[in-house]
Order: structure tokens, then sequence, then C-alpha cells
């Protein structure tokens, strides 16, 4: 897979589990805990789309280009174009559908069209959640992966390197039904913001829904942390738990709040 590929396609699925204000900590854990996404989903889009999106949004470091230097012995499943546009308006609006009654900000979404791909291939929203459980940073990305599947982003729980202590991974297929015809593949994780010294940290649970029939994947990210404090700090826990547990992620997903955006897709 030709590096520039595989960067452009990084940089551009980063941006659906960060707010550009969060800080460059949260940054950091985010880029590592979804190493494996960069690395082993090549997308179809132009270098310069992606890179001018990032660019705007400051989100380049270090870190995140060398995690694209590691190699795979294993196909990849690269990105198509969406079957219809999708707007960072429905995004958005779906992911507030998605808690009833919460109140949301710093707001912010991408859009998607096949007619323009040289804006990239993903579809975002991102938003602070208060539930009245605490706040919570959420956020909802939209893509269609090629077929036939293979091994890639959100279809396995085998990573490499290995996943740190405390982090884990659950995977599990959906049966065909009236709503999800041809069934789904479902990856769950949980992964800890590591700090050195500080077992109060805040964690992440990823959520990726992929339609076997289509290719049509969402992934949520929640954390159960805004990102809040300075530069050099740890993102403080606001609450035990993410707004969603498994169960009722997978069932929104799946469910009427994100059936437009699914079908639109693929």
């Amino acid at each position: 897979m030709p590096f520039e590929t595989d960067l452009a396609r990084a940089l551009d699925r980063t941006t659906d589990s960060l707010e550009p204000d969060l800080t460059t900590l949260l940054r950091g854990a985010v880029e590592r805990g979804r190493s494996r996404r960069r690395r082993r989903v090549a997308g179809v889009i132009a270098g310069a789309g992606a890179c001018a999106v990032i660019a705007a949004a400051g989100l380049v470091t270090p870190g995140m280009l060398g995690s694209h230097l590691g190699g795979s012995d294993k196909e990849m499943t690269p990105l198509a174009a969406p079957r219809a546009a999708i707007t960072d308006t429905q995004m958005i609006q779906a992911l507030e559908g998605t808690f009833p009654g919460g109140r949301f900000s710093q707001e912010t979404g991408q859009s998607i069209d096949p007619a323009n791909p040289s804006r990239g291939l993903v579809a975002n929203s991102e938003l602070v959640l208060d539930d009245g459980q605490g706040a919570a940073f959420v956020s909802v990305s939209a893509v269609r992966l090629r077929l036939p599947l293979r091994d890639g982003d959100g279809l396995s729980c085998d990573q490499t390197p290995p996943r740190a202590a405390g982090d884990t991974c659950t995977f599990r297929e959906l049966p065909s039904s009236a709503e999800i015809p041809g069934g789904a593949l479902v990856m769950s994780e949980r992964t800890v913001a590591k700090h050195s010294g500080n077992v109060d940290a805040a964690h992440r649970w990823t959520m990726t829904v992929t339609m076997k029939a289509t290719g049509a994947q969402l992934q949520m990210v929640q954390w159960n942390s805004t990102g809040g404090g300075t530069d050099g700090e740890v993102p403080k826990p606001t609450r035990a738990a993410p707004p969603l547990s498994e169960q009722q992620a997978v069932a929104v997903l799946t469910g009427a709040t994100w059936a437009p955006i699914i079908a639109a897709l693929g």
C-alpha cells in the first residue's frame, strides 16, 4: 500500500473522534488507542484534501505519523465511496438523536459526497454531552468498506503490537434480520488513557458496527471525560461509565436513528 494513501486515509479518519479544542494529551491517547484503525484501513482519498482538514484542526503530531510506518502481512479493507451524500448536519442531528433529552455543546461534523471524493470518504459528528450523569465526549464516524470484507478496521480484535494491560476488546456477529439484512460484525473496545503514576485517568469506549452485506460501518467513541484541563494534564473522569452501554450502543447504531446514514453509505 503506498504510504501516501495510508497516511491520507489515517489523517481523514482521525478527525471523527477528536474535538479540536481537546488537550494535546487526549489527542495522543486517542491516537494510541486507534493506531490499529489508522494502519489497517486504506482509504481511496486524495491526500491534499485530508491533510487540509487536519492542518486546519492542528491535529498532526509526530506520534500519529509514526504509527503509519508499521506494515502488516494481512490484506487491508479499503474504503469505497458512499452511495449518497451525507451532510455534517445529518451526522450531528443523528448524534443528538442518540441521546434524547441531553444537552449538547462543542458540536462539529464533517460531510462526505460521492460526487466530490477529494474531500474525503469519512463522515463524522462529535459533541460534548451532558445527560445529567456527568459530561462526556462522544463521536460517531461513518464509512463504507469495500467488499468482500478483509482484515481491517473494526473486523477483528487481533492487534499488533498487542493491547496494553487493562485494554479490552470483544468481537461478535449479529444475525441477519429485518433491521440488519445480511447481519453485522460488532467490535467493542475499552481503552485507558495512559499516564505514568496517575490511576485516576479517563477511559474510551469504542463500538464499531459493520454491515456484512454492504460494508457500511459506523463507529461510536465515548469518553467518560470531556478532555478538559490544561496542556500536559491527564483527562480527568467526569463519570464512572460511558453514556451508553455496549448493548445500548449497538441497538442505537442499528436502529432507526442511524438507519438513514447506513442507507446512504451502502
